[in-house]
């Protein structure tokens, strides 16, 4: 299909200005990730006696929704995405609030807001707000010194972590910090801050594993010889698989793997797919990154490089931590792999992420007027 570049339409001139290839990769890992839910989900509706399609029929709602977010996000402009960033991330601390207060309690955890037909997770819509908001401040040189700015954003850090522990939610903690500091890595601070700041994330670490029983658990579970159920099916199901897999919908682990179309979908690729299809999965990921941020290069936006950057990192590390969990090499944690993995709050987060990272990452002709907080 091709688009006549003299045509002046919306459509062709994103078509033309778009990363294609970051867009490929991206629609790639959707198809992906509908296979998998379609092939893992089947068992567990049945399990807990929902219709076999119930998860299926939810997870193609939500992809097609994603992909029109996606496509929506990627035609706005830096400045309308840095405005929709302050609001959002400003409504999502009012829902954060709202959720301590009124959200339902679920193993000692208030993270979610129930309403008819969904559940809505609000620390997911949080990370590209925040992520954005944090680029934008970090990148008002003409306003603001750098210490102040550094301040701006250390304030907003600690009321968002603040909201996160007090669910507890120590996962969505942990990337966020990651990402944010590697943000303010990327906008000049010093080597010995970053280095205080790793000593703090381990500090945090180690507070958690005494003061929230779950947290502590789940360590004792990976650190211990025997391992925890889940790890241990997972684990199973990779051997099962091999190289080329047991065929698709052949596996037998998903049957008995309790979040097996959610955490622990990677290991159902890899009985029914094999490891050859498991790492093509992992280069799909690396390749948005990198695509990602080598379109970057000689952009001298900073807001466009904090953000772009950020959003980049926070995909891949959300991919990273959840295959991980898989692989039996973190402890385990509720994090879903993005645009496979069933769920809604998390998919439609990432596809704000994802629309906003192609939108900055559009080919831009002629200077770019930028917006202050003044």
């Amino acid at each position: 299909m091709t688009f006549d570049r003299e045509k002046n339409n919306l459509f062709t001139s994103w078509w033309w200005t778009v990363d294609r290839f970051s867009l490929l990769g991206i629609v790639l890992i959707i198809c992906v990730g509908a296979f998998m839910v379609t092939t893992s989900s089947t068992s567990v509706a049945e399990r807990i006696g929902l219709d076999s399609y119930h998860f299926v029929k939810r997870q193609l709602a939500y992809l097609f929704i994603s992909l029109i977010i996606i496509f929506l996000f990627s035609l706005l402009s830096p400045i309308t995405i840095r405005r929709i960033s302050t609001i959002g991330f400003l409504g999502g601390i009012l829902l954060l609030i709202f959720v301590l207060i009124f959200g339902e309690e679920v193993n000692g955890a208030r993270r979610w807001i129930n309403m008819p037909g969904i559940s809505l997770q609000p620390s997911e819509f949080m990370k590209p707000f925040f992520i954005v908001l944090t680029a934008w401040i970090l990148s008002e040189e003409k306003i603001y010194s750098k210490f102040k700015r550094m301040k701006i954003a250390f304030g907003l850090y600690l009321f968002l972590v603040f909201l996160l522990v007090m669910q507890p939610d120590m996962g969505m903690t942990i990337i966020i910090s990651v990402v944010w500091g590697a943000q303010l890595f990327v906008a000049g601070l010093p080597m010995v801050f970053v280095f205080i700041f790793g000593i703090l994330i381990v500090s945090g670490l180690i507070s958690a594993y005494f003061f929230f029983p779950h947290v502590a658990h789940r360590i004792d579970s990976f650190l211990s010889t025997t391992g925890n159920y889940q790890a241990h099916k997972s684990m199973e199901a990779f051997y099962s698989g091999g190289l080329f897999g047991r065929g698709p919908g052949e596996g037998v682990v998903k049957q008995y793997l309790p979040d097996s179309h959610t955490d622990f979908i990677f290991a159902v690729a890899g009985e029914e797919l094999g490891a050859i299809a498991c790492a093509i999965i992992v280069l799909l990921y690396a390749f948005i990154v990198f695509k990602g941020l080598k379109r970057m290069l000689g952009e001298s936006d900073l807001f466009i490089v904090y953000a772009v950057s950020g959003l980049l990192m926070q995909f891949g590390a959300q991919a990273i931590v959840n295959m991980g969990v898989a692989l039996n090499l973190l402890p385990t944690k509720g994090m879903t792999l993005p645009f496979i993995s069933y769920g809604g709050s998390s998919m439609l987060a990432i596809a704000i992420a994802m629309g906003m990272m192609l939108a900055l990452t559009r080919r831009r002709y002629g200077a770019f007027n930028r917006l202050s907080f003044s």
